[in-house]
């Protein structure tokens, strides 16, 4: 990717925190007024997370379906300019600024586009022509059966639970207006909404990057409707999840608990899953970034029932093979690799033979280590730099939580890295020390830097997205209101002295 790419920068900010009256962000004016703040900061990209509909615990990676669009981000204006909705249900629907309250949304926003549902016209032609697609025949008849029985797929009554093709079809036929096509609806508008603002996005020269995550949750139409490519027993259980180790997120390591892919089974077909996954996070997005790339090279099983992830063991993925075959079918895609956390040489030997550029971060960079690979110095040009990630702290909070003795020999560090590259940038408080490090970013060899958005608004802790080892609480970050011109200007001066 590297190799065809000019040296450029982007913003990270997922579509859920943008600012707006709806308790989320939307892809309603308010992403189209950010496309015009990062066409200001002159950035080229915009990264998000995935855009997938979220399942228990609200996060991006656990979704009900891997392709799916998250119908929390359907924009209620552009359905109330439809005719869908009127003024009064939209005004329902408003709700104070500040962070996502998941189970109010949960609880209320289903219901307002039920209506949008009941007034829309199923016969409309471009609607049947995606329905026969089958792009979400899955998804639509799994939907439809979690609305009925409340349950994971798992406690299905067992002609549905092993998709006995009499019993769907014969359910499909009874729910087909009431319940699937209402959520074949949502697709539906999702998708057109997110293609006009992908345009104006990319007409504006900027363009997407979007996340895959490796893995997909157990209570998926991915798993429900092919089984046979996960391994779970008889009873479609998981014999084995996924996880990693001990590490510096959490010193018991992280159960993540989705279940692993039978890549022997996927190998048989060529990968088609994979492939249509590919190709399908081709069209939403511009480059896409793997997430847990390492997995694809070695991954983590842990036995199912585990209480943590510190019993487990490290088992071959697809490796190249994989690659090789998304090339053959789909030609060259543009890649990040997410290969954070422990490495070994099969990870980097997978990562140099694709040629996908790697992720560097600089809030692991300064612990004095001189072979630290994210230290500014070492950091080589086919590299995506951030400040911190979506699991990380920003940096001011990052900062904040520093004794002084630390504080002081984190500013020593970082100046030695910034004089290494030929920066000279006073910076004392710990406000000042948090844009360093934005500045330190833009200044690295790395073709791309990415600043989150909260650390070029210099927020603290509070407006973390996630913390990795902790179940509650994450993913409600929100803007209160759009970045200013000054911050524009602040990141546009940046890009140009930097060369970005």
């Amino acid at each position: 990717m590297a190799n065809n790419i000019e040296r450029s920068a982007g913003i990270l900010c997922h579509i859920s925190s943008l600012p707006g009256k709806y308790g989320i962000g939307t892809l309603g004016k308010e992403a189209y007024e950010f496309a015009d703040f990062l066409k200001k900061c002159h950035v080229k990209y915009w990264q998000i997370l995935p855009l997938v509909q979220t399942g228990f615990g609200d996060s991006p990676y656990q979704s009900v379906c891997c392709n799916s669009g998250n119908p929390y981000f359907i924009d209620l204006e552009a359905l109330r300019d439809e005719g869908l909705l009127d003024d009064e249900e939209l005004n329902s629907c408003q709700v104070p600024a500040g962070n996502i309250d998941y189970a109010a949304l949960y609880a209320s926003r289903y219901n307002v586009l039920r209506l949008a549902y009941a007034r829309f016209n199923v016969k409309d032609k471009e609607f049947c022509s995606f329905v026969q697609s089958g792009e979400f025949e899955d998804y639509a008849m799994f939907m439809s059966l979690k609305s009925r029985y409340n349950e994971t797929f798992d406690n299905f009554p067992d002609a549905y639970k092993y998709t006995e093709n009499l019993a769907i079809s014969d359910f499909r036929n009874e729910i087909y207006k009431s319940d699937y096509c209402f959520w074949q609806f949502l697709q539906f508008v999702f998708k057109k909404q997110w293609q006009k603002l992908k345009a104006y996005v990319n007409s504006l020269g900027i363009k997407i990057i979007g996340d895959i995550p490796l893995y997909v949750a157990y209570d998926s139409s991915d798993v429900w409707g092919h089984p046979e490519l996960f391994k779970l027993d008889d009873e479609l259980r998981p014999t084995s999840v996924a996880g990693v180790p001990p590490d510096y997120f959490s010193k018991t390591g992280q159960l993540w608990g989705n279940p692993l892919y039978n890549w022997e089974a996927m190998a048989v077909d060529g990968y088609r899953w994979w492939i249509n996954r590919v190709k399908k996070a081709t069209e939403l997005y511009d480059v896409l970034r793997i997430d847990h790339f390492r997995g694809l090279d070695r991954y983590y099983a842990i036995p199912a029932g585990s209480p943590t992830a510190e019993t487990g063991e490290w088992l071959d993925g697809p490796k190249d093979k994989l690659f090789e075959r998304i090339k053959a079918d789909l030609g060259d895609i543009p890649i990040i690799a997410e290969d954070l956390g422990v490495l070994d040489s099969g990870v980097i030997k997978l990562r140099l033979k694709t040629g996908f550029p790697g992720m560097k971060i600089l809030l692991f960079a300064f612990d004095g280590k001189q072979s630290n690979p994210y230290l500014p110095a070492n950091i080589e040009e086919n590299s995506v730099v951030y400040t911190g990630t979506h699991d990380n702290n920003t940096v001011v909070g990052f900062l904040e939580n520093m004794t002084e003795a630390q504080f002081r020999a984190f500013k020593k560090r970082l100046r030695a890295a910034l004089e290494s590259e030929g920066v000279a940038y006073p910076f004392v408080t710990k406000q000042q020390t948090a844009r360093a490090m934005c500045v330190c970013a833009m200044a690295t060899n790395a073709r791309i830097a990415i600043i989150p958005i909260q650390d070029l608004l210099g927020l603290n802790d509070d407006f973390r997205m996630n913390t990795p080892s902790e179940q509650q609480g994450n993913w409600k970050f929100r803007l209160t209101e759009q970045p200013t011109r000054l911050h524009a200007a602040i990141m546009r001066k940046l890009v140009t002295h930097f060369g970005r």
